[in-house]
């Protein structure tokens, strides 16, 4: 009865990866002003569609979304950035 050599096979906890927390980088890095002329820095919150992204991917607080949609609306109104595109990044 019973064979001698049974494997004991334990089940391993799933390998669980901590996200790094979001931080508003405008709180962090001490940034009042975002100016609508700097493109390449507004780029940084746009998708590839060239649509806003929201706060829970960006990370910003209430304040500097605000503040930032502002600015990228600024610069699509001046023609600095395209409304919509395809492969903007």
């Amino acid at each position: 009865m019973g064979g001698g050599n049974k494997e004991i096979k334990y089940l391993t906890a799933p390998k669980i990866v901590k996200r790094q927390k979001k931080y508003c980088r405008f709180k962090k890095n001490g940034i009042k002003y975002i100016d609508y002329k700097e493109t390449e820095f507004l780029l940084k919150f746009v998708n590839e569609q060239g649509k806003l992204l929201p706060r829970r991917l960006s990370g910003n607080s209430l304040k500097y979304q605000r503040k930032m949609a502002e600015a990228v609306k600024r610069a699509r109104q001046l023609a600095l950035m395209p409304y919509v595109t395809d492969l903007l990044k």
